[in-house]
C-alpha cells in the first residue's frame, strides 16, 4: 500500500475523489507545524468541528486561533468555503430557473 508523505501527493496520483474530508483539508492547510504534520493539524480540526459543514460556520478568527492554522491557512479555507457557498447557490438557481422554464 502506498503511503504519501503528504495528502497532495495522494490526490496527484489517485485525484481528489480518492481522499477522505482530513486529507483534502490537509492539502489545503499545506504544512504542518513542528511535531505535528498538515494531516495531524486536519484531523485535530475535525475532531473538534466534526465536519466540513461545522468548519465551514467557524469565524475567521476562531480559525486563525487553532494550533498549527494561523492567519494564511485559516483565510486559504475560507476562501475555499466561500467558493463553494457560490457554487452551490449558482446550481441551485440555475435549478430553480429550469423549474421555471
Amino acid at each position: 500500500m502506498q503511503k504519501w508523505r503528504h495528502s497532495g501527493g495522494k490526490l496527484r496520483e489517485k485525484g481528489a475523489e480518492s481522499l477522505t474530508d482530513i486529507e483534502l483539508l490537509a492539502v489545503l492547510i499545506s504544512s504542518g507545524i513542528i511535531g505535528k504534520t498538515a494531516d495531524e493539524i486536519a484531523k485535530d480540526i475535525f475532531n473538534k468541528y466534526g465536519s466540513f459543514k461545522g468548519l465551514a460556520n467557524q469565524p475567521l478568527s476562531d480559525l486563525i486561533k487553532l494550533k498549527g492554522m494561523g492567519e494564511v491557512k485559516a483565510i486559504r479555507i475560507a476562501a475555499v468555503f466561500e467558493i463553494a457557498r457560490r457554487i452551490v447557490k449558482d446550481v441551485l438557481t440555475e435549478h430553480e430557473q429550469s423549474k421555471k422554464d
